[in-house]
């Protein structure tokens, strides 16, 4: 340590320009960057190992007050104590005093609002918003973020994993989502209570243990020619939109905001960011499909490109309007049941290979060998059963077709 003390002046300060540690004495140092730039440090050495500690810039801790700085820290030497571990701790104490006063619910609110911009359904927001203020924030909602413990996740989800299974498994994930915001803006320490793999998974049981899962309700695919034939009689907008969902085997919210620009002569170019698995899917228009995007000419707006315009010129015809053309042929039925439908006339009545309806599903092969050697979309081989699919919309049925209308497959 320098025995010299107070060696340095401002005005000499002022002129240094040449890169390197100037000493001031006692451990205070002014470092001179290549940049130019200048700041502070403490030198020490703790067990024979040097070790320094930053004060701050020049000119913005004058030499004043770094001299002020370098004195307090050789007082904690003195008293045997490391003075970057003790400043590392006076700001941890100040993330604790900070963390004491910030609640699960304010953590929750602001994650929230930060993400929401990255979801791709509007309904993601509401949906958060909706179970965390009934399941979560009477139990935990006012509690200091870093107080929540395994027993508190636990009082929010037992009361409803054996009977709102689905519901408390998403909450269970958006509480962990949470903490692990909270302890990344240092606003709670320690692992995540909400974590299911070794930590929750010990005291519940699995979900798909609990609740089996409930696949949508479909038709049966004997039934559907007979039901496509009356949407295309009724000829209108919505009728149109399930006919047209029906025939692509899509979900009903990719057929519903189908856009001229999407269109390439017979091919529907569905971009990622409306496709479930956040990626490009392509689809072969057979002829019958075609003539549906004809037919709906007369709907389209000016001021937009969407073969099936809502109320508001701006969005497509909305969900619950396809839902109640459903729903007069059968209260159990769902849009996206038609997909079942599909598959199942695939895998019974044809001998297409199950990849290609598949990949007609635009299902994310789970498997990750056979990903890595499957890396085209099998198009040629989808627009032919594609064409199948429509020409069986299309057929006359035979009495060794007739099967109990509007049966139901679960």
């Amino acid at each position: 340590m320098a025995k010299t003390v107070k060696q340095l002046k401002d005005l000499q300060i002022r002129r240094f320009t040449k890169p390197g540690a100037y000493p001031d004495g006692e451990g205070l140092y002014l470092q001179v960057r290549d940049s130019g730039a200048k700041d502070w440090f403490y030198r020490y050495e703790i067990a024979g190992k040097g070790r320094k500690r930053g004060l701050g810039p020049y000119p913005t801790i004058s030499l004043e007050r770094a001299r002020e700085d370098a004195l307090v820290c050789r007082q904690l030497r003195k008293q045997g104590i490391d003075p970057i571990e003790h400043y590392k701790e006076i700001e941890l104490n100040k993330d604790l005093d900070k963390a004491k006063s910030t609640t699960f619910k304010k953590c929750a609110l602001a994650y929230i609002d930060t993400h929401k911009h990255g979801w791709r359904n509007e309904k993601h927001e509401s949906q958060w918003r909706n179970t965390l203020e009934t399941y979560a924030y009477p139990t935990i909602g006012d509690l200091p973020v870093q107080t929540i413990d395994v027993d508190l996740v636990m009082k929010v989800l037992e009361p409803i994993w054996f009977t709102k299974t689905e519901t408390a498994s998403r909450i269970r994930q958006r509480i962990e989502n949470i903490l692990d915001w909270a302890t990344v803006r240092k606003l709670r320490q320690g692992d995540n209570p909400a974590q299911w793999r070794g930590r929750l998974d010990k005291l519940l049981p699995k979900r798909t243990k609990v609740q089996k899962p409930v696949h949508f309700a479909a038709m049966d695919y004997r039934d559907v020619p007979e039901y496509y034939r009356s949407l295309i009689a009724k000829d209108t907008l919505g009728s149109n939109a399930l006919a047209f969902t029906i025939l692509t085997a899509t979900r009903n919210g990719e057929a519903r905001a189908v856009t001229r620009s999407e269109i390439d002569i017979n091919v529907w170019v569905i971009p990622d960011t409306r496709m479930k698995a956040q990626r490009e899917h392509r689809v072969p228009l057979s002829d019958e499909a075609l003539k549906i995007i004809k037919r709906m000419e007369p709907f389209e707006r000016q001021t937009d490109d969407l073969i099936f315009p809502g109320l508001s010129h701006a969005k497509p015809i909305s969900e619950a309007s396809l839902l109640k053309i459903v729903k007069q042929a059968d209260p159990t039925l769902t849009v996206h049941g038609f997909r079942s439908s599909f598959r199942d006339w695939c895998a019974e009545q044809t001998s297409y290979p199950r990849e290609v309806a598949e990949a007609a599903l635009a299902h994310t092969v789970k498997d990750k060998t056979e990903a890595a050697y499957q890396r085209g979309d099998m198009f040629e081989k989808r627009r032919k059963l594609m064409d199948s699919w429509a020409d069986y919309c299309l057929k006359e049925q035979t009495e060794a077709d007739v099967v109990p209308i509007n049966k139901v497959v679960k």
